[in-house]
């Protein structure tokens, strides 16, 4: 398809997609002569991936080229290159080694992972932006005074091993290891809020099936 077609098929403008060809996050297309090129579906599934980074996830243009970066480097492995990928997306600021709170939170998610049998993710734990964003997250609770911990994550990170288990069977549905980490990262930006959501829904429904609409 030429570059118009590609905007039609994509809902992308002209200016938008040589934007991007500018950038570097799309690559460019077959060269046909001096002054046109012809792109195909891999052109289209990767721009609606940029799109999504950058209209849906507000995700800024050097880091959408960083994690494109991932995506594309086949000498990778499997876990590492999914890793690398959503890794590279904005994720929580730094927690404050120096706060007891946090120290706390670090021991609460350790007996977590350990209750789990989580040894991979253990193996993580320096490197990961979940675990640390789990630890700010547990952190700001006890803060607050609520002392969550261990006990009180256990069923919920059950839960959410059986929607991982669930992503992952989804992921291996896509044929390339390149489609297959696109899919993550749009699991990342498009995934959470979905969930999000449906959390939210489904405690409406157990507030008013418990409480009523009082």
């Amino acid at each position: 398809m030429r570059l118009a077609e590609l905007s039609e098929h994509s809902g992308v403008s002209t200016a938008t997609i040589k934007y991007y060809l500018r950038e570097g996050l799309l690559p460019p297309g077959r060269q046909i002569n001096a002054t046109t090129a012809e792109y195909d579906e891999e052109h289209l599934r990767r721009l609606r991936l940029v799109r999504a980074m950058i209209q849906v996830g507000r995700v800024p243009v050097a880091k959408v080229r960083e994690v494109l970066g991932h995506v594309d480097d086949d000498s990778l492995g499997r876990s590492i290159r999914l890793g690398a990928a959503l890794w590279a997306l904005p994720q929580v600021p730094e927690p404050d080694e120096d706060d007891e709170f946090v120290r706390a939170a670090h021991q609460e998610v350790t007996t977590l992972l350990d209750r789990l049998g989580w040894e991979n993710a253990k193996q993580l734990t320096t490197i990961s932006p979940a675990y640390r964003s789990l630890v700010v997250a547990v952190a700001a609770f006890r803060r607050l005074g609520y002392e969550w911990g261990a006990e009180q994550l256990a069923p919920y990170a059950e839960l959410m091993h059986r929607t991982a288990v669930l992503d992952v069977d989804n992921l291996e549905t896509h044929p390339s290891e390149a489609e297959r980490v696109e899919f993550a990262i749009l699991g990342a930006i498009l995934n959470e809020p979905l969930l999000r959501s449906l959390h939210r829904l489904a405690q409406e429904e157990e507030s008013t099936r418990r409480y009523g609409f009082e």
